[in-house]
């Protein structure tokens, strides 16, 4: 079943449950040490800011009309505001099309204004030449992502626009044309290897770019725009530091549109964004097998808050591209409508990597289709390999739920993996097919759990071998 909920009612509903105490205060959690830490994080977020300079787009030859190329016209701004020392790239209201993407520059801000739209062009070859990317935790040289800056610092996309990736019309050109890049070749040469510099994908060899890709950048801001649309995943900041992405709504429903996915990025803010999305809604990645462990930097010190989430997978997914770390991820606050799984923890035996300290409270989700929590380090993708991750030292608390169409909790680890020190505090399902499917785990506690009606014991039992397996993805 599909709930219709709009923005302002379910802000308006967490909102009621938060000034009427149905949440539950964060004074009682036991874990607040670790809540502590958010303090620190967020100290050193310092959104970037800008010289009062507008450069409106249109005075460099842009024409809303929806038709006429605009790609050079943003160009000529942006380099503009650039050179003057910073300042306002200014879309005004109308149709603007760009065929080709856009490349920021430091202490620039992008501003689509209330009323204007970017919409940019189908055809793959427009965003030649390729730039140095990441296509699901591998580096490449690929097609520019719609919006993409590399090594800027005090960068910015604001305003209340709409941000439009014509990506079905590019995705029915790939189609036809059958150019179509092979990620498991791109795979195969990060497994090796392969200097960055001879992964090239370029034309006739079209892998899908992100939408929105900071790559190497700091001082980042992503807010209240409207992104739809998307050829992949949608907000994906890539070797990042300091980045914020607030009040943001994504309603983009093709394949691999993750809302956001921070990716080996460290001091991140994600707060009061709309996620409806064909993946997950945050998606928290760190690089991909030996090329993530070569690149060997982590994503850390990550605060969510105050999100809506609607989307075919997992409200918070970390994984499976994990290899490089994930650690020190605090989520709080936030309404999940219709998810596959509120929070889905996963990787694989080629990953390695670590994923550990992570804090959750206080979410509530409507209904979840395959579990409210799950762990898994069997993902699905598996080259045979024996490099085991590592997941430790979660605590999920006051967590509530209504439906649970097959599982509350789903922990499934691998011998040479089990998933390790998971604590779930003051979490209640009210309706569950399955309560628990446990495997391969050490030191799982369930503190004031309750599925079902029934108090589920602190320790609880394995799964035996022989119980059928709810049908489910991997």
């Amino acid at each position: 079943m599909e709930y219709a909920y709009s923005r302002s009612s379910l802000l308006g509903l967490l909102g009621l449950l938060i000034m009427t105490g149905q949440v539950f205060a964060a004074e009682s959690s036991v874990d607040s040490a670790s809540w502590k830490e958010v303090d620190a994080i967020l100290a050193r977020i310092v959104p970037p800011s800008f010289p009062a300079r507008n450069f409106v787009v249109t005075e460099f030859g842009a024409v809303g009309d929806g038709k006429a190329d605009c790609r050079a016209a943003f160009a000529k701004a942006t380099e503009a505001c650039h050179a003057a020392g910073g300042g306002h790239v200014v879309v005004p209201a109308g149709v603007f099309f760009c065929n080709g993407p856009i490349h920021l520059k430091s202490n620039v801000d992008l501003h689509v204004s209330e009323g204007a739209t970017i919409k940019f062009g189908e055809d793959p070859s427009g965003y030649l030449p390729a730039v140095l990317t990441r296509f699901e935790g591998t580096l490449l040289y690929g097609h520019s992502p719609r919006i993409y800056a590399k090594g800027e610092t005090n960068i910015a996309i604001t305003g209340k626009g709409i941000i439009d990736g014509n990506a079905k019309a590019t995705l029915a050109l790939e189609k036809a044309s059958q150019q179509s890049g092979s990620a498991a070749e791109l795979r195969r040469l990060g497994a090796e290897g392969v200097p960055v510099e001879q992964r090239v994908f370029g034309a006739g060899r079209w892998l899908r770019p992100s939408m929105i890709q900071p790559f190497d950048c700091n001082q980042v801001l992503i807010e209240d725009i409207t992104i739809m649309d998307s050829t992949f995943w949608v907000v994906h900041p890539v070797l990042c530091s300091n980045v914020t992405v607030r009040g943001i709504k994504v309603e983009s429903m093709n394949s691999n549109n993750d809302g956001c996915d921070p990716d080996s990025c460290s001091d991140v803010l994600i707060e009061n964004c709309d996620f409806h999305t064909g993946d997950d809604a945050i998606a928290i990645k760190s690089g991909r097998d030996q090329d993530g462990w070569k690149v060997g930097r982590a994503s850390e010190n990550i605060v969510i808050r105050h999100c809506l989430m609607r989307s075919n997978h997992s409200g918070l997914c970390i994984g499976s591209e994990m290899s490089g770390g994930v650690r020190n991820v605090f989520m709080e606050d936030c309404q999940l409508a219709s998810v596959s799984s509120a929070f889905y923890f996963k990787a694989n035996l080629d990953r390695g990597g670590a994923v550990e300290h992570v804090r959750a409270r206080r979410i509530e989700a409507e209904q979840v289709r395959e579990g409210m929590v799950r762990f898994e380090t069997g993902y699905h993708g598996y080259r045979g390999e024996n490099h085991p991750p590592t997941f430790r030292d979660f605590v999920l608390e006051d967590l509530r739920c209504r439906d649970a169409v097959a599982y509350g909790i789903y922990v499934e680890g691998v011998e040479a993996s089990p998933i390790r020190d998971v604590v779930l505090r003051r979490l209640t399902i009210d309706l569950a097919k399955a309560p628990v499917w446990l495997r391969r785990a050490q030191n799982i506690r369930l503190e004031d759990v309750k599925i079902n009606g029934v108090s589920l014991p602190e320790t609880p039992r394995e799964t035996p071998e022989g119980e059928t397996k709810l049908k489910i993805s991997s």
